[in-house]
């Protein structure tokens, strides 16, 4: 269901958006102000909720003169506010970087994505429920594109939208439309001074909507992929699909395949910092642990993966847990004493 609530977010106009607020204030002053009572007040909501689900099914807008293809919300609701509303947004909101994807561009290897996805990470039950006809319906929709329209697919120097460019330009191999690939990285450096490397954005979304909107303002009438190009990352695509990882990252300019373990050292090290700050290890709430590791990796795989290994930390026993892991919320964890730098234990964890 949070997937249907995005879906419809993405689809407000700004004005639509106000509107919305506007009314939703409204109630609330009347709640605290008048006799207006919370039963009604929730009775309305309840209502205007189902409206908005409604709103989902309604065909929009179909007078569309460019197509833009993004990978996340994120990027997505800040795109909206950079393009003209003529010019319509598709959004993959899988994360690429985690999770197999051998096979992914068949109903088998979607399939065995779907399975490993409910039986390792955190998601919503709607979102795992409906996860196989929304992600065919998503891919249906990209192949169905009318022919004279441009196609612009957002990237980032991250393994995730490294790996969705080339899922999508693999989908689109038969199609005869201009393909124009924008690279924020490269963007900044053509763009704006530029700045440490450590301080690129690591993904699309980190870009402020007037910066999207002059990165595409600059190369919109630039030259679209050759055909060599297209195939080439149709290749790679090809390539990546063989393997069987479910973790991938970016280095050297390239997407790698690293095994699923590969940041639990990381984890682990965070961790020891976390206590070294306290009088003495104490449990700390999973979120914080898992903020701090995001907060300084420098690739782009989502708080859901770091929950996940953190989880399989705790079932190694490196970990103790206090609480029930069911969303990172709900539990915390503290590293067990031999595991501790403070108490030697900096050699004891192997990854």
């Amino acid at each position: 269901m949070t997937e249907k609530i995005k879906k419809v977010v993405e689809h407000l106009t700004e004005k639509e958006a106000k509107s919305l607020l506007f009314q939703h204030l409204s109630l609330v002053q009347m709640l605290e102000e008048t006799d207006y009572t919370e039963e009604q007040f929730l009775e309305h909501m309840k209502k205007e909720y189902q409206g908005l689900l409604r709103f989902l099914s309604k065909p929009r807008q179909k007078n569309y003169t460019t197509i833009h293809i993004v990978f996340g919300y994120s990027p997505a609701g800040s795109l909206k506010v950079a393009l003209p509303r003529e010019e319509k947004i598709i959004v993959f909101s899988e994360l690429f970087s985690i999770g197999p994807v051998h096979l992914l561009h068949t109903k088998k290897g979607l399939e065995q994505r779907r399975k490993w996805l409910f039986q390792h990470i955190n998601l919503d039950e709607q979102y795992i429920h409906e996860y196989l006809e929304n992600y065919q319906q998503l891919v249906a929709e990209i192949k169905n594109i009318p022919d004279h329209m441009p196609i612009y697919i957002w990237t980032a120097n991250n393994a995730h939208e490294q790996t969705a460019a080339r899922f999508v330009l693999h989908s689109l191999q038969d199609k005869q439309n201009d393909i124009h690939l924008l690279n924020v990285n490269e963007a900044y450096q053509n763009h704006w001074s530029t700045p440490p490397r450590e301080h690129y954005p690591l993904g699309t979304g980190e870009v402020a909507p007037e910066k999207l909107k002059i990165i595409y303002e600059a190369n919109k009438c630039g030259q679209p992929l050759t055909k060599e190009l297209r195939n080439k990352l149709a290749k790679e695509w090809e390539k990546l699909s063989k393997t069987t990882e479910v973790l991938r990252i970016w280095g050297d300019d390239e997407i790698k395949n690293v095994p699923e373990n590969y940041f639990d050292t990381f984890i682990v090290d965070k961790a020891r910092y976390l206590h070294s700050e306290q009088t003495k290890p104490e449990f700390m709430k999973s979120a914080r642990l898992i903020g701090e590791v995001l907060g300084h990796v420098n690739q782009y795989i989502g708080d859901e993966f770091i929950e996940y290994r953190l989880r399989q930390l705790i079932l190694q026993g490196i970990f103790e847990i206090e609480g029930v892991p069911k969303a990172m919320r709900f539990y915390s964890v503290k590293l067990k004493e031999e595991y501790n730098s403070t108490n030697g234990g900096r050699n004891k964890f192997v990854n």
